[in-house]
């Protein structure tokens, strides 16, 4: 009776060897799906990484894009438009018609702008019947004159509110006779 016992145990060990060769290859398949696994878990974190600096960056470049983009334009015309005496010594008199726009990009200034208008038609009437007519006669000279009118009007805001709150003047018409 004892070689069905030893029989049996030779199955049981055989049956174990058996095990133990179906295990081994499992453990290679085992080993590979575990750095699979690994491998891509540090991918996805790498991904997550540079992302997630990269939008630490990010909220400082919108900001700066946001004041890259001046604000709106508000223009504010000076009414009725300006007709002077040019100074001329000679050809009789002579006129100058402008139309002035002046342009803020500050909502407060713009009420500055409207409180302080006699002043400024006084200080540009002033200055356009300083002109004389060769003076303006080219590009180049109205453009000074330009300038000067922005100069001048920049002076009086900052005189006036502390700020020179308007950017640009603009000239809409521009006759001569």
């Amino acid at each position: 009776m004892e070689l069905p016992l030893v029989a049996a145990a030779a199955d049981k060990t055989k049956k174990s060897a058996d095990k133990d060769k179906a295990a081994k290859p499992r453990s290679p398949l085992l080993v590979t799906a575990l750095i699979a696994v690994l491998a891509a878990g540090a991918a996805g974190g790498g991904v997550w990484y540079f992302t997630q600096s990269h939008d630490e960056k990010s909220p400082a470049k919108p900001a700066a894009a946001k004041s890259a983009v001046p604000a709106p334009a508000q223009y504010f015309g000076l009414e009725p438009p300006f007709v002077v005496n040019l100074s001329s010594s000679f050809d009789g008199p002579r006129y100058l018609q402008v139309e002035v726009q002046l342009m803020t990009r500050d909502p407060a200034a713009l009420e500055a702008i409207k409180l302080h208008a006699p002043a400024i038609r006084a200080k540009l009437l002033m200055l356009f019947s300083q002109v004389e007519p060769a003076q303006i006669a080219d590009r180049a000279g109205k453009e000074r004159l330009q300038a000067d009118s922005l100069a001048e009007v920049q002076k009086l805001l900052k005189a006036e509110t502390g700020s020179k709150g308007v950017d640009e003047l603009l000239f809409t018409s521009f006759v001569t006779q």
